[in-house]
């Protein structure tokens, strides 16, 4: 960890952070939250997580948990859906070196969705778990606002390295 700390600028490791995701190849994840909306959560992570790819050289993967609101595909510029290998896994779609998934990616965002508790959850349970994100040294998370079924789903689905 401390050469992927040192390409950050300084920023010093702490031992309390949590190593032991519950999903194998991710090293760290970060929650980018807000109990309100519109206050730039989703341009947060997206700046996070190109400049991790780009400027400090790390393998990023940028999940827009957002379910209420993905706005990733269209700050991304990605608007293909992603394709399905033979075991049901999603393939991310890459994009500015961060390999994204959404929500917006795979239904019809113009279309009216209610999404209840327990689909909240299943739906991000699949977004994180069956992805072939690869290796990443951090997957950035694109919260909804709020401190609901989102936020529970993904707190139980990994270890936050921070939000």
């Amino acid at each position: 960890m401390k050469g992927f700390l040192s390409r950050l600028g300084g920023v010093r490791g702490y031992s309390s952070i949590k190593k032991d995701l519950q999903v194998e190849g991710i090293k760290h994840a970060i929650a980018v939250a807000s109990g309100k909306g519109g206050v730039g959560k989703s341009t947060t992570a997206v700046n996070l997580a190109v400049a991790l790819a780009n400027k400090c050289q790390l393998k990023v993967g940028l999940l827009d948990a957002d379910v209420y609101g993905p706005n990733v595909p269209i700050m991304m510029k990605i608007n293909s859906k992603p394709e399905v290998t033979q075991d049901k896994k999603m393939v991310p779609i890459e994009n500015y070196g961060v390999k994204c998934m959404s929500m917006g990616l795979l239904v019809d965002t113009d279309a009216p969705f209610v999404w209840r508790g327990p689909m909240v959850g299943n739906a991000l349970g699949k977004m994180v778990r069956d992805v072939t994100w690869g290796k990443l040294d951090i997957l950035v998370l694109d919260m909804p606002p709020g401190t609901g079924d989102a936020q529970i789903a993904i707190s139980q689905l990994l270890h936050l390295s921070g939000s």
